[in-house]
């Protein structure tokens, strides 16, 4: 890939694991300079350990919860004050939690989208104006979920389809500025999010968490580090859409042909999402 980042101001929440690491790491080595967050003071600091030989010109490290909007606030103009305006905002921090919705309590449900939905809205809300200066791109991971419902994942589905909702519009209304806004759907990616997972009671489709976790390895057929490749590729050329991996594009086609029977279908096509 092309040094396409070189010199820009890269801001990615949830760098400390997963996504957001692979994304921290490719964009050193393309020599941007990063705000790099995550809540996880251990996974960042690997992250940090991870990328000291990188090349890169100024990078910065900070502990930030997604849910704290005051934090939120002031981690923008601290960004701003340090490294100048952002270039790219890369929203990756997220959290997923099973269990039926019956089962789940409204403070769960809660839970999910103050960091998975408004930790986006609130970050890109508090790096716009930077953004509307340098032309800049907003990159929202959303998620398949946000492209299909699944069972058991009704908070998680709720907070992906509503980055998704808001990333369709913002894109509209923010073109003319010359502010780019990509909404992001992973398929499965191996990552640490369902082993970080909470488990409601009786959570739908998983007895344990160890049926979860082989499950989830299963089902992720696509490692961080070609989704992060994927995404940068994806935010270079300003795209709107971008679907990481072919289980993800296999979904995303199939719900768009079949919008009310796509459920059973899936199941026959990737054995991944079988019980």
């Amino acid at each position: 890939m092309a040094d396409n980042f070189s010199g820009k101001r890269c801001v990615v929440t949830g760098a400390g694991s997963g996504i957001g690491r692979a994304l921290a790491i490719d964009l050193a080595g393309q020599g941007a300079m990063l705000a790099l967050s995550d809540i996880d003071e251990t996974g960042l600091r690997e992250t940090e350990r991870l990328i000291d030989d990188a090349s890169t010109n100024r990078i910065r490290f900070d502990l930030l919860n997604v849910a704290d909007a005051d934090a939120i606030k002031a981690y923008a103009e601290t960004v701003q004050e340090s490294l100048g305006d952002a270039d790219y905002v890369f929203n990756v921090a997220g959290l997923t939690r099973l269990g039926s919705f019956e089962e789940s309590s409204l403070e769960a449900f809660e839970a999910i989208m103050d960091v998975n939905f408004w930790g986006v809205v609130r970050m890109s809300k508090a790096f716009l104006p930077q953004l509307i200066r340098t032309r800049g791109g907003i990159v929202n991971i959303s998620s398949v979920f946000g492209v299909i419902g699944f069972p058991g994942q009704s908070h998680y589905c709720a907070s992906k389809f509503a980055v998704r909702g808001f990333n369709e519009t913002i894109a509209q209304e923010l073109e003319d500025k010359g502010v780019a806004v990509t909404s992001v759907h992973p398929g499965g990616v191996k990552t640490n999010i369902a082993r970080n997972a909470k488990l409601d009671a009786h959570p739908v489709g998983f007895q344990s968490r160890e049926k979860l976790e082989k499950k989830f390895d299963k089902a992720a057929i696509t490692s961080p580090e070609k989704a992060a490749a994927i995404i940068l590729a994806g935010a270079a050329k300003r795209k709107r859409r971008v679907l990481v991996g072919s289980d993800a594009r296999i979904i995303s086609f199939v719900q768009r042909l079949f919008p009310a029977r796509y459920p059973g279908l899936l199941r026959l096509l990737l054995p991944s999402v079988k019980d």
